[in-house]
Formats: structure tokens, sequence, C-alpha cells
């Protein structure tokens, strides 16, 4: 089938496969329309004439609807209307003498007679015509539908590519500035492992494939890396929990999707305090739903971002999940009350499915 199908991709191919069997099926039609009007069994050489002639016809009359086809739509009809009347008027001779060559006492005595030739022969020709321009406009606009679902995976892909790329300038400030503090305090052996953190999750971050998704467990080793280098950052200030069960640690999330999510717990319910705080990242499956809670115990929300939350970090989430999962996706922020411990909550919501079912 596969096969089959590589084959009449080409259009040349296509064409001449079709012209093939239109013009076999007409010769039948025409053959047996004669054996039911009485006609003798060798008439069958007319309707082999009339069928090898209209294949003959059309395809001059292809190349003639191809070299019109890139003209102005009002151009382009008019030519084709010409090279229509002059296809039906040499088939329509050519027809009716190849009829007469078999029968001579079957030409017309009058006018009337050859314009039913024309006629028929214009019937013949403008149903070979429909069908050419239906099947080319048909081929244009899957063509067409092709590229724009190309060029928007295209697109897509840049999108996401865009948004998983866009490190927080101020991480990298941040650490580079802890790793310069750590060498001028003579701490060598702790920048040198700053370095090493910094070094090991850049090249996991660049080397990781956007389009790809990962595995649970694996996000959680990659964000591992990054909060290594926080904790050499925070020491004991910085305390983190996570809590996922074995289904969802199977379940396919895409890469590097909990990142910034921590760098915003870190940025705005750690570093600003003095004792700074805990960051917890849980999940679990819930009904073909993986749901996924990061919280801190900071000082929660600002009144005016109640509901959405703000941040570059949170909007590139935001816009990945929606990109790749369309509907089927939520993210919910929230401000903890404080029986839970205050804080925010930022719960994602995705479909599950594991690296197996996939």
């Amino acid at each position: 089938m596969t096969g089959l199908k590589r084959f009449f991709a080409s259009p040349a191919r296509l064409f001449w496969a079709l012209q093939s069997i239109g013009w076999l099926g007409y010769f039948s039609l025409h053959y047996l329309a004669a054996m039911g009007h009485g006609k003798p069994w060798d008439y069958v050489w007319v309707s082999a004439a009339a069928t090898a002639i209209g294949f003959g016809v059309t395809s001059l009359l292809r190349l003639g609807y191809r070299a019109i086809w890139h003209l102005p739509t009002g151009r382009m009809i008019a030519a084709a209307c010409l090279l229509l009347t002059l296809a039906t008027a040499i088939y329509s001779l050519t027809y009716a003498e190849a009829v007469f060559r078999w029968c001579f006492e079957c030409r017309p005595e009058s006018l009337l007679g050859y314009i039913g030739y024309f006629g028929s022969a214009l019937y013949v020709m403008l149903s070979w015509s429909g069908l050419y321009f239906g099947i080319k406009f048909s081929r244009e606009i899957a063509h067409e539908r092709e590229n724009a679902l190309r060029a928007n995976a295209t697109a897509h892909e840049a999108q996401l590519k865009m948004l998983r790329y866009q490190l927080n300038p101020h991480f990298l400030f941040n650490t580079l500035n802890a790793i310069s503090t750590l060498v001028l305090d003579n701490q060598n052996a702790t920048a040198n492992r700053m370095v090493t953190g910094l070094s090991a999750f850049l090249r996991h971050s660049l080397d990781s494939d956007p389009m790809l998704r990962v595995t649970l467990e694996e996000e959680l080793e990659a964000l591992s890396r990054y909060l290594g280098i926080e904790q050499i950052r925070f020491g004991e200030r910085l305390r983190v929990v996570i809590d996922a069960s074995p289904a969802a640690r199977r379940a396919l999330v895409p890469s590097l999707m909990l990142q910034p999510l921590i760098e915003n717990c870190i940025k705005h319910a750690i570093s600003r305090r003095i004792e700074g705080g805990t960051v917890a990242v849980r999940a679990t499956v819930v009904d073909d739903c993986l749901r996924i809670r990061v919280e801190d115990d900071g000082p929660g929300l600002p009144e005016e971002c109640h509901g959405n939350g703000n941040g570059v970090g949170l909007a590139n989430t935001r816009e990945r999940l929606k990109v790749l999962y369309g509907a089927k996706q939520g993210v919910n922020v929230r401000t903890r009350d404080a029986a839970e411990g205050g804080g925010v909550e930022v719960a994602l919501h995705l479909p599950y499915e594991t690296r197996s079912e996939a």
C-alpha cells in the first residue's frame, strides 16, 4: 500500500494511470452502448478509434491546460474555454470521420447532424476537463494544506525551543556572583563544586531536546542538578521536599518543565527571607491525569496576582504546555492559607502517559 502511494505521488504517473483507466472505461461503455443499439460486433473498431482519438486529444489538451495554469483567473478561464472548444472541434471531426469510414450512410444530411456530433464530443471533453481541473485543484489544496501543517509544526517547534532555552539571567548572574564570592573567601573547593554543578546543569539544559518528553523520574534527576547549585548558595536556608508516587515518576513530561517554577520559589520565597524556606514538589496520578504541585512556604502572591501568577518562568511554562497539550492541560496558581503552611502553590494538570503507551 505504501509503495502504491509512493508510485502515485508523482503527478505524471497519476495522470497517465487515470487517463488510461478513464479511456478504457469510455471504450467499454461506448461499445456496450453500440451493442445495445444493435450494432454488429465489428463496431468495436469505431469504439477503439473514438477511444484512441479521445486519448490523444485530451493528452494534448492537458499540455495546454498546464501552460495556462498559472495565469490570472479570468485569463485562465478564457484560455481554457478556447482550448476546450478547439479540442472538441478536433475530436468531433476525427470521431465523425471514423464513424463515416465504417458506415458511409451514417453521414448526416444536414448541419444539425454535425452539431449533434459536436455536442456529443463537447460533453465528453467537458467531462474530462471537469475531472482534470477537479483533481488538479484538490491536489493543489492538499499540497497547500500540507505546507501549512509543516509550517505550523515548524513554528511550534521554534516556539517551544525559544521558550525552553530562555534561561533566567538572574540565575546565571547570582550563581556566578556566588562563585566569585567563594573564590574571594578562599573557599575554592566549594566554588569548584558550584562550577561543576553549573556546567553539568547547563550541558543538560542545552543538550535536551525540547520537542521530546522525559519521564518525571528523569525530570526530577535534572531538577536535582539545579537544586544542588542552589543549595550550595543557600546552605541550610533552602530545604527541599520531593514526594512523587511510583506511577507519577513513570509519566512523561516536557523536559526541564519544573526548573523555572522552582526558580520562582527560590527567588520569591527563599532568597528574600533570612530564615529561608522549604520548596516541595509533589506528584500523583488521579483518573489518568498527572497532577504536579510545586509549593513554597513564602509570603504568597501579591494581591494583584491572585489566580494567575506572573513572571517569565511561569508564563513560559503555561505557553509550553499549551503548545504541547492544548486544552488537555491546566496551570493553576494560588496562595495557600495558614493551615497549609502559607506560600504559593502552582498546580499542573497533564494527560497521564507512560513511555510504553507513547
